[in-house]
């Protein structure tokens, strides 16, 4: 399925059970949050042993409010995606930020 059809996908599936209500942007934010908490949570005790099936349900559930959330506020995903990949790239030129975990404010 391509991006477009999916957004389609999602705006009909919320349409359908009339959750429309329900999603402004705040609710959104909280539930991306929430999704990712319990993502996280499939890392807690043990991060090589983990359930492959349940562990790409909550990243597709995270995927998925985020997909709503930029419908919502009408932006496209892509999009700002691609200008926030820009901009980590000049925050983080690849000979100062090459194996480091620092922080762009802290690379030399």
């Amino acid at each position: 399925m391509e991006y477009n059809e999916l957004i389609k996908y999602v705006r009909q599936f919320t349409e359908d059970r009339q959750w429309d209500q329900f999603h402004s942007p705040e609710n959104l934010a909280k539930s991306i949050s929430i999704e990712a908490g319990e993502l996280l949570e499939c890392f807690q005790w043990d991060d090589k042993h983990y359930d492959p099936e349940h562990t790409q349900e909550e990243l597709a559930d995270v995927f998925i409010y985020c997909i709503q959330m930029a419908d919502r506020m009408k932006v496209d995903l892509i999009e700002i995606a691609e200008r926030k990949m820009q901009q980590n790239a000049e925050k983080y030129p690849v000979d100062k930020a090459r194996g480091s975990s620092l922080k762009y404010n802290k690379l030399k």
